[in-house]
């Protein structure tokens, strides 16, 4: 997810400022949290990746679904393999 927020040929020209804030935000605290807690349980690492997806995975789809009403208008067909 990182490496697609700093990847101008992907996303991250297509992402909202506020929302790739948040999205940073959320990869730092991650990260943060991975970092004091090495030996944590499945489960809770686990639940800490559901916590990043719950704030990533809408973004981008969001992304993909204005790429894609994007394509169609300039006369492209939407890809669906997405």
């Amino acid at each position: 997810m990182r490496s697609t927020m700093n990847d101008k040929d992907k996303l991250a020209d297509k992402i909202d400022s506020i929302d790739k804030e948040n999205i940073e935000n959320t990869l730092k605290e991650a990260l943060e949290w991975l970092d004091h807690n090495q030996n944590a349980d499945k489960d809770d690492f686990d639940d800490k990746l559901k916590e990043v997806e719950a704030v990533c995975n809408p973004v981008i789809k969001q992304v993909y679904e204005n790429s894609s009403a994007a394509d169609s208008q300039d006369g492209e067909e939407p890809n669906d393999e997405l």
